[in-house]
């Protein structure tokens, strides 16, 4: 079906004679095109930038994000970008979430692995710098809608933790 299409394309593009009709047909080919695929099912994703690339343990970034569908369930990941000049295999973090008038929260620990001995350094490079995308709580669903926060905390030992640029928040709702 889709060699159909482009030869279907292909053909009415090549049958217009004027300049300007073939850059304005090419333009709403794209954009009905791009608008009719489902690019990403990412909901919401927010990264926080740390000054110095260390990441005191002060320092305890506060993301906030909206769940209006609570049918859906939703995969939750911690976003770590850093150089590979950071001293460790893994992160020791501490997450605290907060659903829609809860004031305390629940925490819990995670040690999440950053390299490995067999295949150096997980995630996507770009010359020296390494963003991993932890999956911490796989297909959660929320049992509210309603704006939640998720504070995080590294509990690493060296404090301020060098060569991190970034930490994050991604959630994404599930394929199912």
């Amino acid at each position: 079906m889709h060699k159909n299409f482009i030869l279907f394309v292909s053909i009415l593009f090549n049958s217009l004679k004027s300049r300007v009709v073939k850059i304005s047909f090419l333009f709403l080919t794209a954009v009905f095109g791009l608008s009719a695929c489902n690019w990403t099912t990412g909901v919401f994703e927010k990264n926080l930038t740390f000054d110095n690339h260390a990441w005191p343990s002060s320092v305890k970034p506060d993301i906030a994000f909206e769940i209006t569908d609570t049918v859906s369930s939703y995969n939750i990941y911690i976003v770590l970008r850093h150089t590979d000049a950071f001293h460790f295999n893994n992160i020791y973090i501490r997450a605290t979430v907060k659903e829609p008038g809860d004031p305390k929260g629940r925490t819990g620990d995670y040690d999440l692995q950053l390299a490995t001995n067999e295949k150096g350094w997980i995630g996507t490079a770009m010359d020296d710098i390494y963003d991993a995308r932890l999956l911490i709580q796989p297909k959660t669903r929320f049992r509210k809608s309603g704006v939640y926060h998720i504070t995080m905390e590294q509990l690493m030992r060296e404090d301020p933790l060098k060569n991190v640029l970034s930490a994050g928040l991604r959630v994404e709702r599930t394929q199912e």
